[in-house]
């Protein structure tokens, strides 16, 4: 299984970017596609969640501005990111994974290679 990640930039705060992670093989073999990010400096964080069951989470700071969503016929999960503020910048994961919590990096089995957002001021 392979994910590739894609859509990272430059972008002015308050602007917007789409992150596409593109997965070999079906989503529907996948429990849970998340999305990591990770800041210079800093731990890598969950940022937002999606289901087989079409449940959906963020992280308190993305809550509102950002929204993760699946096209199975293309076998992509999406990050779009709206009001883009400069704590937003980091290198950006996508992961797939079965069981277990959701919210635990150890779910995640596979990794796509990141894409950089850079958010300036």
């Amino acid at each position: 299984v392979q994910l590739q990640a894609s859509g990272g930039g430059l972008v002015q705060a308050g602007g917007s970017l789409r992150l596409s992670c593109a997965v070999t093989g079906s989503l529907f073999s996948h429990e849970v596609m998340g999305w990591y990010r990770q800041a210079p400096g800093k731990e890598r964080e969950l940022v937002a969640i999606s289901t087989l069951g079409d449940f959906t989470n963020y992280a308190a700071s993305v809550k509102g501005r950002f929204t993760i969503s699946r096209d199975n016929a293309k076998n992509t999960v999406y990050l779009q990111m709206n009001s883009l503020k400069p704590e937003d910048t980091a290198v950006y994961y996508c992961a797939a994974g079965n069981s277990g919590s959701y919210y635990l990096a150890l779910t995640y089995r596979y990794w796509g290679q990141g894409t950089l957002v850079t958010v300036f001021s």
